[in-house]
């Protein structure tokens, strides 16, 4: 049965793997045996992540800015270079604004979409020659996309951008599923709910008891618990799996939809 869980020896690509959420996956793709590459905008944190993962396997740190074509452009041809295949792409990088409906700055959209959206969009066509390679009609190659339980419902705080970049994910997730399944590419999203990151962070200092008391399943999210659910995305156990949104967020899109 752990064959059916095992990703050992798949090379993967999470973008903004250098905190949060990204950082959660892959730590959790290195310690299963995963050659994985990290991205994000910071070079100097970004390598810093990917010397510390490297403790523990295999990690290797390639900084990009994906929020313009040619970021995403610059880092596809960066793993070309080194890998004729891959495996899993997981598209985690991602920004957020938060601002009164009458104070709300026109390029807080275009810098959110860009980056949440166009930036997804543009990573995973640069990159499906790498992924048509890594796939098979037994085991596809894999995208996981990063949305949010914000994308699902209405969230409380003015972060508009944000919420509907994270629905417009969600919907790309399921188009881009319905297109390359004939290539043995299939495309899932996670939609996280809260989880201790630095994006998160002022909101779970100010609401974080309400947001516990007021789950489910009682708690935040652990990073096993994001972990666990790409490693499940990524392995031979979903190769039936496409199109679909997963919410990781201890129940609370079942609350309020």
């Amino acid at each position: 049965m752990s064959r059916l869980f095992d990703i050992s020896g798949k090379v993967a690509l999470v973008t903004g793997g250098s905190r949060g959420i990204g950082l959660m996956i892959a730590r959790g793709f290195v310690e299963a045996g995963a050659k994985t590459y990290i991205s994000s905008r910071k070079a100097d944190v970004c390598d810093a992540v990917a010397a510390e993962l490297s403790k523990s396997g295999q990690c290797i740190s390639i900084p990009a800015d994906l929020g313009t074509e040619a970021g995403c452009r610059y880092l596809a041809d960066e793993i070309a270079k080194r890998e004729p295949k891959l495996q899993v792409l997981v598209n985690n990088a991602g920004a957020t604004w938060g601002a009164p409906i009458a104070d709300y700055p026109d390029d807080a959209f275009d810098k959110v979409m860009n980056l949440n959206v166009k930036g997804i969009f543009h990573l995973t066509r640069f990159l499906l020659p790498q992924l048509e390679a890594a796939a098979t009609q037994e085991d596809p190659a894999r995208v996981i996309n990063i949305g949010s339980i914000d994308g699902i419902q209405a969230p409380a705080m003015e972060t508009y951008a944000y919420s509907s970049s994270k629905a417009a994910v969600h919907q790309l997730t399921r188009h881009l599923a319905h297109n390359l399944a004939d290539r043995n590419i299939a495309v899932n999203a996670i939609a996280p709910g809260p989880f201790e990151s630095k994006m998160m962070h002022e909101t779970i200092q100010r609401f974080g008891a309400g947001m516990i008391a007021t789950n489910p399943r009682h708690r935040l999210g652990e990073p096993d618990d994001m972990a666990g659910t790409a490693i499940f995305l990524s392995s031979r156990a979903s190769a039936y799996i496409t199109g679909v949104i997963i919410p990781v967020d201890g129940g609370i899109s079942t609350r309020h939809v």
